[in-house]
């Protein structure tokens, strides 16, 4: 039987985030997105999701300075109608640090989501920043990762923000118990990302953003390696395609046990999903 994937990073198939996030329309454009040809809803998006055969989507909410981009209770409408193929990311107000926390307890807690994620660039505020420290420390508290964005910054914004290192390696060592998952790679710096997931237990690499015929190569190496416990399938939709997405991924030449991991066994592990 074919094994399945688990997509770590991925958004509503709404047009809110041309709209809403009009510094990525750029990307979108250069990526192909599907996104310009038709919308995807919770209905639409399972349709596709089974014809490219993942099972699930780690699907996020989006926070920007002032204004909401997908909120956690439009996430959680997708989470309610299908709670066994769609797993809500959680988004915060980066800039009001009490209201963020609770906003994060609630997420996980009621609605049941398995993550936070902060996009750096949307902030223009590296991880390092101290308005992050209350969210790092509650994510420890509630059993979850912190996702984020590393490499450069695909939409018109600036990029410093998205280093692994000094900032990631940062934050691993003052949060040693904090799991944190590093998307789209970490490129041009992926050498940094993988010395970073190599050096931290807990730190872990997603792929979305970058379709599988472009990882690089030492990346798959990685993977095939001491890094087979270290990488999470994912596609960034609508950015990707999930169809073409998988289908390259299935391409990729990994070992048995690798493939098992990159494609759901770690992203198993690291969001505790069923």
């Amino acid at each position: 039987m074919e094994l399945q994937l688990i997509d770590a990073w991925a958004q509503p198939g709404s047009r809110a985030l041309l709209e809403r996030v009009p510094e990525g329309a750029p990307l979108l454009q250069k990526s192909k997105s599907p996104l310009f040809e038709r919308t995807f809803g919770p209905d639409e998006t399972v349709e596709e999701m089974d014809k490219a055969g993942i099972r699930a989507l780690m699907l996020c909410a989006w926070c920007r300075p002032g204004q909401w981009v997908y909120t956690n209770d439009e996430i959680a409408e997708y989470t309610r109608r299908y709670p066994d193929r769609f797993f809500g990311v959680a988004a915060v107000d980066l800039e009001h640090p009490m209201a963020a926390v609770r906003e994060l307890d609630r997420a996980v807690t009621e609605l049941g989501f398995k993550a936070l994620r902060v996009i750096p660039w949307l902030w223009k505020r590296a991880p390092t920043d101290a308005l992050y420290y209350p969210l790092y420390v509650k994510c420890i508290e509630l059993g979850i990762p912190f996702c984020t964005q590393v490499g450069h910054t695909g939409p018109l914004m600036p990029s410093e923000p998205g280093r692994p290192i000094p900032y990631i390696d940062e934050i691993a060592l003052t949060f040693p118990e904090l799991t944190i998952v590093g998307g789209h790679i970490g490129y041009p710096w992926t050498d940094e990302m993988i010395a970073v997931a190599w050096k931290h237990e807990r730190v872990y690499i997603d792929t979305s953003a970058y379709l599988p015929a472009y990882y690089p190569p030492q990346l798959v190496k990685f993977m095939n390696s001491n890094g087979r416990d270290k990488v999470l399938f994912g596609t960034n939709f609508p950015q990707l395609a999930l169809g073409k997405a998988a289908e390259q991924a299935r391409a990729l030449e990994l070992r048995p046990e690798a493939r098992a991991a990159f494609f759901h066994d770690n992203a198993r592990h690291v969001f505790g999903l069923p």
